[in-house]
């Protein structure tokens, strides 16, 4: 029962990492060109939308696995 625990807390903060690494990737700046030739270009950033989704779900993952290992551990220091 606590090997278990141990394998979902390890799961848990590696899907945190995963999301941390989607989120950051998400991101890509860019430059639009003017709308009237006689203003300057500005910079955009855009996101990636797949990697956000990605993002998402790895946080409830980890969120779901960190719940579940710390009830199995604490029920294991019970009895």
């Amino acid at each position: 029962m606590r090997t278990r625990a141990t394998v979902e807390i390890v799961l848990a903060v590696l899907a945190a990492a995963g999301c941390v690494l989607c989120w950051l990737a998400a991101r890509s700046v860019g430059v639009a060109a003017p709308v009237i030739p006689s203003e300057p270009s500005m910079a955009t950033v855009t996101y990636d939308p797949s990697l956000i989704v990605m993002a998402v779900f790895l946080a409830t993952v980890a969120g779901v696995l960190a719940v579940l290992g710390v009830a199995r551990l604490r029920r294991a220091e019970r009895g």
